[in-house]
C-alpha cells in the first residue's frame, strides 16, 4: 500500500519500523527537517519537509493516490484537520492520534462527521491495558480476542509454579481442564511448544484460555488470582486519568500521588472518587505513609523513564504490590528483561500495533479479515484474530491434515457463542473467528498459515 504518515516524533518513527518491513510504500512528513532526514537514513521511507495540514503539501506526498493516511503529530486538532484535508484530496484511509480528554466523548461525532477511519488515544490504550493487568496479578500482560471472550494471557514461571519442569502433554491431565499455550520465551529464544516441550523455571508462557478459566488456571498452578483491591498511581497525567477512571468504575481504592498542585486541584475536580496527594511521589517514606505496603497495585507514570522503572522497582522493595511501569524509549525493552518489574507498559508500540492492525486488515484478502493483531516479543512473534468470510483450502478440513507452515499455533475458534480449543479433529468453518500465534510477520489472510 502508499501510506504517509504525518509526524515524525517518537510514534512516527515506531510506524516506520513496524510498517515499513510489511513492503508498503511510505512517505513521512514533517515540518522539523532533522526528524525527517532521521527517518529516511535509518529507514525504507521517502521524506517531505513541509506542513501536513497544507494542501501542496499533501499533494506532494502523494495523497491523490494513497490508500492510508496516519496524522500522528503532537497537535490533535493539526491531526484532525490533516485527515479531513486527505479526505477532500484524496480516497485514502485516515487515521488520527488524539489524546486531548476533551474529544474522547466526541470519539463517534468526530469518526463519523469527519469522515475519520480509526481514530486513536494513546494514553487511553495505555490505561486500558494496565487496568487488564491488575485483573489478574500473576499476569504481565493481556491480550484479547472475539471481544473480549478469548485471553492471551503472558506470565512468568517461578520456581513453585506448578508447571516447572512439566511436559507440555500432560497439562490437560493435570488441571482437569483444556487450556492452551502456544508460545514459550526462554531468554532470547521464542518457541512454539510441542508436546515433549517442558517448562522451566524463568520460561515467559502465554496461555490461552476464557476469563472464566483463567482464575482457575492460575489458582491451579499455583499463583493468587485475587482482584486488585486498592491501587496507587505516581504522576498525575492524562494516563493516571484514564486509568483512574477505569479503576474507579471497578471498585478498586485508587491513590493518585502528583507534585503539582495544580494537577492535584484538576484531579481532584474531574476524579471525586480518587485519594489525591499533593506530594513527591520519589519519597519512599511518603509512598508507604500513604499505604503502599498494603497496595495491590502500583503504577509509575510519571514522565521519565528512568524515574518510573527506579519507582517500580523501589515499590517492589517495600511491598507485595503489583508493580507497573511506563516506559516511552522501546530501546530499553531488551534491558527491562533482566530488571525485576512486573510489567512494563510502552504507549507507542501499543498505538503501533492497533495501526498496524488496521493496515494489515486493508489488505485485499478474499478468504478472511484480519480482526486483532498483537506483536509479541519485540515482533519476534504475533498473535492474530481472522474472521473466516468464505470457504478456502483451510476450511473444512481437520486441522491435522491441513499442511501448516512450521511454528504456527491454532489456538482458538469462535463459532457464534461456542469457544473452541482445537484438537487435530476440529475445522475451520465459514463465520469462525480464528486466533493464531505464529513467528512469522506480514500475514494478511488465513490461508497464510498453509505451507
Amino acid at each position: 500500500m502508499n501510506i504517509i504518515i504525518v509526524g515524525c516524533g517518537k510514534v512516527g518513527h515506531t510506524l516506520v519500523e513496524q510498517l515499513g518491513g510489511e513492503q508498503h510504500d511510505i512517505v513521512v512528513v514533517d515540518l522539523n527537517p532533522d526528524r525527517v532526514h532521521s527517518i529516511t537514513d535509518e529507514l525504507d521511507a521517502q521524506g517531505i519537509v513541509g506542513n501536513g495540514v497544507s494542501y501542496q503539501t499533501l499533494q506532494e506526498a502523494g495523497v491523490e493516490s494513497a490508500d492510508l493516511l496516519i496524522a500522528v503529530t503532537a497537535s490533535d486538532e493539526q491531526n484532525l484537520l490533516c485527515c479531513c484535508i486527505a479526505r477532500q484530496a484524496g480516497h485514502c484511509k485516515t487515521i488520527a492520534r488524539v489524546r486531548n480528554p476533551i474529544y474522547n466523548e466526541e470519539i463517534s461525532f468526530l469518526r463519523d462527521k469527519l469522515g475519520l477511519d480509526m481514530v486513536i488515544n494513546p494514553e487511553l490504550l495505555t490505561a486500558n491495558e494496565i487496568a487488564r493487568i491488575f485483573q489478574f496479578p500473576s499476569a504481565f500482560k493481556i491480550d484479547t480476542f472475539s471481544k473480549g471472550r478469548i485471553e492471551l494471557i503472558h506470565f512468568r514461571i517461578t520456581e513453585k509454579c506448578l508447571l516447572n519442569g512439566m511436559e507440555l502433554i500432560n497439562l490437560k491431565n493435570t488441571l482437569g481442564f483444556n487450556v492452551l499455550i502456544p508460545l514459550v520465551t526462554r531468554g532470547d529464544e521464542v518457541i512454539i511448544p510441542r508436546g515433549n516441550f517442558v517448562f522451566k523455571e524463568g520460561d515467559l508462557a502465554s496461555v490461552v484460555t476464557t476469563p472464566k478459566t483463567a482464575s482457575m488456571f492460575f489458582r491451579k498452578i499455583g499463583f493468587t488470582s485475587g482482584r486488585t483491591r486498592t491501587a496507587m498511581l505516581v504522576g498525575g497525567g492524562t494516563i493516571s486519568y484514564y486509568l483512574a477512571k477505569r479503576l474507579l468504575a471497578a471498585g478498586i481504592n485508587t491513590k493518585i500521588i502528583e507534585i503539582d498542585d495544580k494537577v492535584c486541584t484538576t484531579l481532584s475536580e474531574k476524579l471525586p472518587g480518587a485519594t489525591i496527594i499533593n506530594g513527591d511521589g520519589t519519597d519512599g517514606k511518603l509512598l508507604l505513609q500513604e499505604g503502599l505496603e498494603s497496595a495491590d497495585g502500583f503504577v509509575a507514570l510519571t514522565g521519565l523513564d528512568e524515574e518510573n522503572i527506579l519507582l517500580a522497582l523501589l515499590a517492589k522493595r517495600l511491598s507485595n504490590t503489583k508493580a507497573v511501569s511506563k516506559i516511552n524509549r522501546i530501546n530499553f525493552n531488551s534491558l527491562l528483561s533482566d530488571i525485576k518489574v512486573d510489567t512494563t507498559i510502552f504507549p507507542r508500540l501499543l498505538t503501533a500495533d492497533q495501526i498496524l492492525k488496521y493496515a494489515r486488515s486493508m489488505n485485499d484478502s478474499l478468504g478472511s479479515n484480519v480482526e486483532n493483531l498483537y506483536r509479541l516479543e519485540d515482533g519476534k512473534a504475533e498473535a492474530l484474530e481472522f474472521y473466516v468470510k468464505e470457504s478456502s483450502d483451510v476450511t473444512n478440513t481437520p486441522i491435522a491434515k491441513l499442511k501448516l507452515k512450521k511454528d504456527i499455533n491454532i489456538c482458538s475458534i469462535t463459532r457464534k457463542d461456542k469457544i473452541i480449543f482445537p484438537t487435530g479433529s476440529d475445522e475451520i468453518k465459514v463465520g469462525d473467528y480464528v486466533v493464531v500465534v505464529v513467528k512469522h510477520q506480514g500475514m494478511n489472510d488465513i490461508s497464510d498459515i498453509l505451507q
